[in-house]
């Protein structure tokens, strides 16, 4: 199969022939259909991630067919469409019986732990619990935005946040996480403010829903002009991008008792960012992570989408070839791209 590989951190991957992966007794092996382009496989790339292994083929949101399965499962066939979260569960620790596989102790990450999806095939383990049957509704490039940034965004605006209607949530990051969650919580009723450098990606964040936005270049304080919009402080605020300067800030911006999650990765040299703490104690603050969504909250956000509540498909930018991703790829850290980018072609 064709495959983007790379053997060295921080050099370009190649397109190359690799052999075809094979279904572990619990797992299956999937047609790639589509495969999102996230920030996260950049950080692979770099070498922020201690899991990966060289030489490594990167990609973990993904939507294809399953083409063969392992002698283990009942559940799925030959010929089914389905997604995978990005953080998969074992499904035996205590962590998976209590529904939480987000945190399992011995996930697999695809395009992490495992070689990943930008490649014609790739071998899912532990496929009973991760595996998401996806309806016909759902095209391929939408179910492959969905693996990561959607679904992360998705549970850490309904499930850590637990924001509500009216709520005021401030998104500092307006890249596919970010625009994920705008688009979330404005479809939960609540007031959404965004945050980001980039004018261009501000005006698409107002088209997501955001009610109010600020560009950080442009304004003195950026804490302050969220405080002024939201007339003393969000309720919820959402770090989307990764960064110890819209870390702090997500968590200054907040009122009283406020909400902060994570969403953002904080790795390599960002890792341990300075957070205001005496304001967390005195103002009764709680900060979450969020690392992924299970495979059984799936229904209630492929629910949203069919109802049209939330419309994740207007959020794919540019759908290129294998190929053509390696430079985007390799960009990601500069990149002005406005959405998400799909590979559909191999």
């Amino acid at each position: 199969m064709k495959a983007m590989l790379f053997e060295l951190f921080e050099k370009a991957p190649d397109i190359v022939d690799v052999p075809d992966p094979t279904p572990s007794e619990d797992g299956v092996v999937i047609k790639v259909n589509a495969t999102g382009l996230c920030r996260s496989d950049w950080h692979g790339w770099m070498g922020h991630d201690p899991d990966i292994r060289l030489p490594h083929v990167p990609g973990h949101e993904f939507a294809g067919e399953v083409v063969a399965a392992g002698k283990q499962i009942r559940s799925f066939k030959v010929g089914d469409r389905v997604t995978v979260p990005f953080v998969s569960g074992c499904g035996h620790c205590g962590e998976c019986h209590s529904g939480n596989q987000q945190v399992c102790p011995n996930q697999f990450q695809p395009g992490f732990t495992h070689w990943g999806s930008f490649a014609e095939y790739v071998a899912i383990d532990f496929a009973e619990t991760n595996l998401v049957k996806l309806p016909g509704t759902v095209d391929d490039a939408t179910a492959a935005s969905l693996g990561c940034r959607f679904a992360t965004s998705f549970r850490a605006v309904v499930d850590q946040a637990r924001t509500g209607p009216g709520d005021w949530v401030a998104v500092h990051g307006c890249g596919g996480v970010g625009l994920s969650a705008i688009m979330i919580a404005t479809a939960l009723g609540a007031n959404v403010v965004a945050i980001d450098i980039s004018e261009k990606k501000l005006a698409f964040a107002r088209e997501c829903g955001a009610v109010g936005t600020v560009n950080s270049l442009t304004v003195s304080d950026t804490v302050e002009a969220v405080r002024d919009i939201t007339k003393g402080g969000a309720h919820v605020s959402i770090d989307a991008l990764g960064n110890p300067m819209t870390c702090h800030n997500s968590i200054k911006n907040l009122r009283r008792r406020g909400r902060h999650v994570q969403v953002g990765l904080m790795l390599g040299e960002h890792a341990t960012p300075k957070i205001p703490m005496a304001q967390v104690i005195g103002h009764e603050l709680e900060i979450y992570g969020s690392h992924g969504m299970q495979a059984w909250r799936y229904d209630a956000m492929l629910a949203m989408i069919a109802a049209g509540r939330v419309q994740p498909q207007k959020l794919i930018g540019r759908r290129v070839s294998l190929a053509e991703a390696v430079p985007l790829l390799t960009q990601m850290d500069r990149s002005q791209d406005v959405g998400i980018n799909v590979i559909d072609r191999f």
